[in-house]
């Protein structure tokens, strides 16, 4: 989503991310690549020897890491395919979602997980160097559903910067499992019938993998509060506040129906973050609460959008129309 449509404000990251601040606008921490001590990454092996063991729980629940006594690892960069996936494969620049578990192999600490308590799991863009090489690039080409271990030398994982905020030293090997729990493509769209908004309201032409067209009433004055219709109701889970969405959109003007931004035109979906000030008031307030999978149409007036400050192609004052496709929710 763009920055100068100005519907984000600056989100402090908790670490730094190898991303444009145009197209990337939320990240959330843990293995975060670093851009200036990105050190030659080797192509990765299904199988090395010695390998660690799983135990506990399968795909979905938390692994139980154990390192092979007295044996140091290979040294290779190690991606092996536990079980196996029956939904989608991962393609590069898809939004992944991906519950994880860590272990440090060189000092047999375990790392945070996902799937402790206050845990979440990873969203980003698979192949798009935001983050270390072992989340990076070990689930291009795999299937959703599948559970994957990765062992991950220094070079795909923290480098010799190490990790303090995971507490990993420079130069570590890191094991990693990885559950792809969900992949959805940059031109993802929705399904499901449209309704269309009530008359008062902009109606809303469906495009496909394209932006929708929208259309504001003729000679009509723009409502003074928040107005919103559910035009597709998702039946996923319901969107809290804190939450990074995957969205889809399309942002026009009340005064002359004309598009000032859409996930279409830069990229196609986006993420963010919802219910912390990082947009504008008017998706905090309309978006917190509706389900994944639902298509949502906000009319927001100037109080909860841009106010009296003028936003690139956004006059101040104005009132905005946005149609928005929650595609996931983490």
């Amino acid at each position: 989503m763009r920055r100068t449509a100005g519907l984000l404000v600056t989100l402090p990251l908790l670490l730094a991310v190898a991303c444009s601040s145009s197209t990337k606008p939320v990240s959330q921490a843990t293995p975060t690549a670093s851009p200036s001590a990105a050190p030659t990454v080797p192509a990765p092996v299904n199988e090395a020897s010695p390998m660690p063991t799983l135990s506990g729980g399968g795909f979905g629940s938390k692994a139980t890491i154990t390192i092979p006594e007295g044996q140091q690892p290979s040294g290779q960069f190690v991606v092996n395919t536990v079980s196996e996936g029956d939904r989608s494969t991962v393609n590069k620049g898809d939004w992944v979602t991906v519950n994880y578990t860590a272990k440090d192999w060189t000092t047999g600490k375990d790392l945070p997980s996902s799937y402790d308590s206050g845990g979440k799991p990873q969203l980003y863009q698979a192949g798009s160097g935001q983050l270390v090489p072992a989340f990076d690039q070990s689930v291009i080409g795999k299937k959703v559903g599948s559970r994957l271990l990765v062992v991950a030398p220094p070079a795909a994982a923290f480098g010799t910067q190490g990790s303090t905020q995971l507490g990993v030293a420079g130069g570590d090997t890191v094991v990693f499992v990885l559950d792809i729990m969900e992949s959805l493509p940059p031109d993802a769209t929705l399904s499901g019938t449209m309704t269309q908004p009530p008359a008062n309201l902009p109606q809303v032409k469906d495009n496909g993998k394209a932006a929708v067209t929208i259309t504001v009433p003729a000679g009509q004055a723009p409502p003074t509060e928040l107005q919103q219709a559910v035009l597709i109701k998702g039946e996923g889970k319901q969107v809290k506040s804190g939450q990074t969405l995957v969205v889809q959109y399309t942002g026009v003007l009340w005064a002359n129906g004309q598009q000032f931004d859409s996930s279409w035109s830069h990229g196609g979906a986006q993420a963010l973050q919802i219910g912390t000030g990082s947009v504008i008031e008017g998706w905090d307030k309309g978006l917190v609460g509706q389900t994944v999978g639902s298509r949502v149409e906000l009319v927001v007036p100037p109080a909860l959008g841009y106010k009296d400050q003028a936003q690139g192609a956004v006059p101040a004052n104005s009132t905005l129309v946005f149609v928005i496709d929650i595609l996931e929710a983490v």
